[in-house]
């Protein structure tokens, strides 16, 4: 196990947040708590909308972060994750820098792909995503070493820089740390390559090891085998209750649906379900889209549950501190933790209180 003084939590105002219907106020709030009683880390999901839950806010991550940043003076600040597709480079850039200036040296640029649930209902095409945003991250370095003295130029198949430059520098060096959310082959393999970090969401300690190798081998082929600072993440969900067998009972079905990818069944030797597209699946879902909500429903069932609850700490801290043991096993040393249930701040206050002690007391 690695030492536990490296490890780092972090909370994540994501769709636990959306659901409860917090406003901006209460988010702020949450954040100024877990900045003063010792969280390493805040986030904030980069979304459109959840029509799932129409009375929820969703705001734009980079301005809340922003907020977040003037009024916290610890924790790290990150996107988890921004989407590729629908912003510009260059905005995704400066925004970025933007951040880690307001705060001090405290931004993260948490980014992914994109997917199809941002981008369907706007008309925004979801193609060749991944060569899109390998593309992205070399323009976003570029853009990040450039200047007005040092002007850059890149000539891509999806983007295209003429003696560009940005005029504003990070204070973060050599840039705002870049954590990269990944769960495919080519996507790891990017990771090891251009990442700081990786934050994927939806894992099992065994799927978590089993890619964590595909990372530290294209670090290795990289020449980054030295690379001690890189963020192992893992967007993880608390759910803090006094009876730990029914609450897993009400959510293990939203569980399961959070997992129904190819790499679980792979890792789990799980068998498919027989008609399953899974290529379309990602390009076409979108959570306004009850066709395939019913069907992701269905197919999720194959997954055993014993499967489902090591990816989810659900009861009481007894009950949560052995799953974030076997998740630092597989080389976890970075929580970004989605809190659930009625009581946010005092989940927030309660894991603090138990489970961050247990492993930072550690020796």
């Amino acid at each position: 196990m690695q030492k536990c003084s490296m490890l780092k939590f972090g909370i994540q105002n994501g769709l636990n947040v959306a659901r409860a219907g917090l406003s901006e106020d209460q988010i702020i709030t949450a954040c100024m708590l877990a900045d003063k009683i010792g969280y390493d880390s805040i986030w904030y999901m980069d979304h459109s909308n959840v029509p799932q839950w129409p009375k929820a806010i969703v705001n734009d991550p980079w301005v809340m972060l922003s907020a977040i940043g003037a009024i916290t003076q610890n924790v790290e600040l990150g996107t988890c994750v921004t989407d590729a597709i629908r912003r510009h480079p260059s905005n995704i850039a400066l925004s970025s820098i933007t951040l880690d200036r307001i705060s001090k040296g405290r931004g993260i640029l948490g980014i992914g792909a994109g997917e199809a649930q941002n981008l369907k209902e706007f008309n925004i095409p979801f193609e060749k995503p991944v060569s899109k945003w390998e593309e992205q991250l070399q323009v976003i370095k570029l853009l990040y070493d450039s200047s007005p003295d040092n002007v850059v130029n890149f000539d891509g198949k999806f983007y295209k820089l003429g003696n560009a430059c940005l005029q504003a520098k990070s204070i973060r060096k050599p840039h705002p740390p870049i954590y990269m959310a990944a769960g495919g082959k080519r996507t790891l393999t990017m990771v090891g390559k251009y990442g700081d970090g990786w934050l994927p969401i939806g894992y099992t300690p065994e799927l978590f090891e089993d890619h964590k190798t595909v990372i530290e081998q294209s670090m290795h082929d990289n020449g980054k085998d030295n690379n001690d600072d890189f963020q192992y993440a893992l967007d993880i969900d608390v759910y803090f209750s006094d009876d730990a067998e029914t609450s897993w009972a009400r959510m293990k079905e939203a569980v399961k649906v959070s997992l129904f990818k190819p790499e679980i069944l792979r890792v789990h030797n799980i068998k498919g379900i027989e008609g399953f597209d899974f290529k379309k699946y990602f390009t076409e879902y979108s959570m306004s889209n009850q066709e395939w909500i019913v069907k992701m429903r269905e197919a999720a069932t194959t997954i055993p549950d014993s499967v489902a609850r090591s990816s989810t700490a659900v009861g009481t801290p007894d009950d949560i501190i052995p799953v974030f043991e076997r998740f630092i096993k597989a080389g976890v040393n970075h929580f970004v933790i989605r809190f659930w249930g009625s009581n946010y701040f005092g989940s927030i206050d309660k894991f603090a209180s138990t489970v961050i002690p247990y492993f930072k007391n550690r020796k």
